[in-house]
């Protein structure tokens, strides 16, 4: 289907952003230096005699690898790459090699990983398993070439395909599920499945609506049947404008199902390559209630309220929280002058964490009664960050700076150096007092 093609290449062209910055001077044993600075080597040679240019719409298939492992293969799509040749964005990349060649051209190109993944995929540092200036190469057969004109009146063709197949769709989809029933003059087909009873919404009226939305093929994209019915303010644009008119004709315990034509949803343009142009859009829609603006303003007060007298009761009850899992955990430490509990555990012998460098660390949090909340290491996810700059919690700047690599340390911080009076979800009320174990691995030079 067409559909599924313009999905394929959204997801390959975002895929391979290539954009690679600055490289060293090494030379690569086995590969030729061309005039533009691209190391390369020639595994076949193509009869084509057109060359891409910036701009050209390129086709190829293409892996790139480190020496030992592949880290990506085109081959595993389901089409072969699509992109655009843009300038150079230094001597010797990869776009500047793709103007070296010719259809039929199979080649080998390399340049150093450290551009690849710390400016390209916007690593703050290299993986563990990349050797600073260990080359990359990419592995590279152009099998097509387009001009930017060529690639645009393709597109369009492309679209008034789809534009006619979305009626084709339709009509299948109504004689399938035997609907007769006519649009709405607006284009929107909207099928009541059960009355409900009641006022019709007022411009400003809280909806709480459960709803499920798909394409045309059945495909699912989102429903709230799985958590709670969705507040919508009538009168302003939620979804598409299919959707937003269907509001208009639910009472409360009203179900209907709509079916919403491209011109009242995403149109020519789709959405976030998830949706295809031209997809007709379906609704299953539920009005659970209706409430007035001033009846969800006094609900959000009432709750505002219970909220404020929780935090305020965790704030007088916080220091003796703390006191408590000290006895619990037979800590007799005092506490340092910003009231952080700081416990060695494993006495590091690396280098010192000082203010400014980047250390790396696993850690596990608990809240103040012992429930483990979160942890690195079992994610295997060791955290990164700048010591003393502000980038984490006050605590943990002030718990790291007195560590050395390979120390182990558990910090007890009051709210005033975790979180302060701003809830975290359930887990982290406002004013919690916070447990987190920790261990220096890294201090970056």
């Amino acid at each position: 289907m067409k559909a599924e093609k313009w999905i394929r290449a959204g997801i390959i062209v975002s895929v391979i952003v290539l954009t690679v910055a600055a490289c060293g001077k090494s030379q690569y044993p086995g590969f030729k230096k061309a005039e533009n600075g691209v190391y390369i080597k020639y595994h076949k040679k193509g009869d084509g005699t057109v060359k891409p240019v910036v701009n050209s719409i390129v086709t190829l298939d293409m892996a790139y690898r480190l020496s030992d492992t592949t880290l990506f293969n085109s081959a595993e799509l389901p089409e072969p790459l699509e992109f655009p040749v843009i300038e150079p964005t230094f001597i010797g990349d990869l776009y500047a090699a793709l103007t070296l060649l010719h259809i039929g051209d199979s080649v080998t190109v390399v340049f150093p990983a450290d551009s690849f993944f710390m400016v390209m995929a916007g690593m703050p540092e290299l993986p563990e398993f990349v050797t600073a200036g260990e080359p990359i190469y990419f592995d590279i057969s152009l099998k097509k070439i387009k001009s930017q004109e060529e690639n645009l009146a393709e597109q369009t063709a492309l679209l008034m395909e789809m534009k006619q197949q979305e009626q084709e769709l339709l009509k299948v989809y109504l004689a399938d599920n035997k609907i007769t029933i006519q649009p709405l003059e607006s284009g929107l087909y909207y099928i009541e499945e059960k009355k409900g009873s009641g006022p019709l919404p007022k411009i400003g009226d809280v909806l709480k609506v459960h709803f499920t939305v798909s394409m045309i093929d059945g495909f699912p994209l989102f429903s709230t049947y799985d958590r709670e019915p969705m507040d919508i303010e009538f009168g302003q644009q939620f979804d598409t404008e299919g959707f937003d008119e269907a509001l208009a004709y639910l009472q409360k315990g009203t179900k209907a199902k709509l079916i919403v034509p491209s011109h009242l949803a995403f149109d020519s343009i789709g959405r976030n390559q998830m949706i295809p142009p031209y997809t007709t859009m379906l609704y299953n829609v539920e009005l659970v209630g209706i409430r007035s603006k001033a009846e969800v303003d006094r609900e959000l007060e009432a709750a505002r309220k219970v909220e404020d007298q929780k935090a305020q009761k965790s704030r007088l009850e916080e220091q003796s929280s703390i006191n408590n899992f000290l006895k619990k955990n037979n800590i007799t430490i005092d506490p340092r002058p910003s009231g952080m509990y700081y416990l060695e555990t494993e006495k590091g012998t690396g280098k010192p964490a000082i203010a400014g460098k980047t250390v790396k660390v696993h850690y596990t949090l608990y809240n103040i009664e012992g429930k483990l909340l979160q942890s690195s290491k079992e994610m295997n996810q060791p955290f990164s960050f700048v010591v003393g700059q502000g980038q984490v919690i006050q605590g943990w700047d002030e718990g790291l700076l007195l560590m050395n690599e390979g120390g182990k340390a558990r910090f007890i911080l009051p709210s005033s150096l975790a979180y302060g009076g701003t809830a975290r979800g359930e887990d982290i009320p406002a004013f919690s007092p916070l447990v987190f174990d920790v261990e220096l691995l890294e201090v970056i030079e």
